[in-house]
């Protein structure tokens, strides 16, 4: 292999996965900071109803859901950074509309804007393009890093902003994280001299029919379509709980988030570590699955009491970032080789489609069967994917790799089968357009010295 798999992150490779995990987390923090605050502050806008600021809560994810991958597939042909600018701008003005507003019905339209910057793929692509082969993974992870930081603050901000400048306020700060993320893109991500298409980080439009036939990435794709949904319909509940069994004035909401955010993530991080290192990934799922359905059966029946209500909502988000921890793990397990991209594009366009119905079936939910009605609804939704998670087979414990064939000049049959014959490669796909492999190794079993020298035809 070309570059020295020792070398550091060169100044562009930084550069990028610095940049691009900001964007990532501006775009993010959008999302989520409405989540705490919309079922309760969306109550002072006119023609509310809880039907409606189900829609508000879950209309982002409904277009995110079907532009995410359009938006990937223009980045392919015109670039990545007009398509990234695009969906900025479209997610600023978005913004600005809801702020705006004063019904129900201009945030939601705001809302629908919003959702229309689709640019996760296109951001994906582009950190692809930026860095190497061998820090790819690590700059995948400051990403992954951003969006999990994003969450916790949205969730602790989001009530202190709105208890101070209001909804309109909340969602002028949206705009201002959208144009200083434009800037972040314009002038401190570097731009590629040229677009590689990397299937690793890009939807192969091949593959997208073997991907929707894969069972074991369906049900992949259903939990986290239902996940997101239990997440947006529970904060339909969850705010009002909080409100009128807990006691609790809205804009005091921020402390049980802050307080559930640090207590779950660290409690959540002994059994990412114990699924991986004893690969029993399926049972940590299984497990967390349930204790995500025990805790909305816990809120239906907990009554009153802050305390009790702290640690349910502490439980819930121990499940739930576990889950939203480990889950794309397991699409990249499950994926093909050379189909981790196309799987991961699917994956997140189930992710916001969810998001979208457990909005929308939320608000409907509470405003039919009341507070206890929708816990107990979101509890038999986990136990259907308890039902669909407990059919998939244990993952393979492999990891993605892709590598440059630029400079080699071995005939591809040749090449697959030196690929194919070391131990620890349970698959390989050699692209000659691309001039490329990808493989899927077992890490604890390569030997990346064997590797080198089937590459270079020793």
């Amino acid at each position: 292999m070309h570059d020295s798999l020792n070398s550091p992150m060169t100044s562009v490779e930084t550069r990028a996965a610095t940049g691009l995990a900001m964007v990532f987390a501006f775009r993010m923090l959008g999302m989520f900071m409405v989540l705490p605050v919309l079922a309760t502050y969306g109550q002072d806008l006119a023609g509310a109803t809880p039907t409606l600021i189900g829609i508000a809560i879950g209309a982002y994810g409904l277009t995110q859901a079907f532009l995410q991958i359009p938006f990937g597939m223009v980045s392919d042909r015109i670039g990545r950074k007009p398509v990234i600018v695009l969906g900025m701008l479209l997610f600023a003005v978005g913004s600005i509309v809801a702020a705006q507003a004063d019904s129900i019905g201009g945030v939601i339209a705001g809302r629908i804007l919003q959702g229309c910057g689709a640019v996760s793929a296109a951001v994906m692509a582009l950190l692809a393009d930026l860095t190497r082969e061998q820090h790819r993974t690590k700059a995948m992870a400051m990403i992954g890093m951003s969006i999990g930081v994003s969450f916790a603050v949205a969730m602790i901000v989001g009530p202190l902003l709105t208890k101070a400048f209001g909804l309109s306020g909340l969602f002028w700060s949206t705009a201002g994280m959208a144009m200083l993320g434009l800037l972040i893109v314009l002038v401190w991500v570097p731009t590629p001299n040229k677009r590689l298409f990397h299937r690793e980080a890009s939807v192969a439009r091949e593959a997208m029919a073997s991907t929707l036939r894969n069972g074991e990435l369906l049900r992949l794709n259903a939990g986290i379509g239902i996940l997101h949904g239990l997440l947006m319909a529970s904060f339909i509940g969850l705010p009002l709980a909080l409100v009128e069994h807990a006691g609790l004035a809205r804009d005091q909401h921020w402390w049980v988030y802050l307080t559930a955010l640090l207590v779950s993530f660290f409690s959540m991080v002994p059994f990412i570590i114990y699924g991986e290192k004893q690969r029993q990934m399926k049972r940590v799922l299984c497990g967390a699955i349930v204790v995500l359905a025990l805790s909305e059966v816990y809120f239906a029946l907990i009554g009153g009491g802050q305390t009790a209500w702290v640690f349910g909502i502490i439980v819930f988000f121990t499940a739930f970032n576990l889950l939203e921890a480990s889950m794309p793990s397991l699409v990249s397990k499950v994926a093909p080789a050379g189909g981790k991209g196309t799987a991961m594009g699917v994956y997140s366009t189930s992710q916001f489609l969810g998001s979208a119905v457990g909005g929308m079936a939320g608000g409907w939910m509470y405003s039919t069967l009341g507070l206890d009605g929708l816990f107990i609804a979101c509890a038999v939704l986990a136990l259907i994917w308890l039902g669909i998670a407990g059919t998939m087979r244990e993952p393979p414990y492999v990891t993605s790799v892709r590598l440059d064939l630029r400079e080699q000049h071995v005939p591809q049959a040749t090449l697959m089968a030196r690929l194919s014959a070391l131990a620890g490669v349970a698959e390989v796909l050699v692209i000659e357009e691309e001039q490329a492999a990808y493989l899927k190794v077992d890490s604890q079993v390569l030997d990346r010295a064997a590797l080198e020298q089937a590459l270079a035809g020793s």
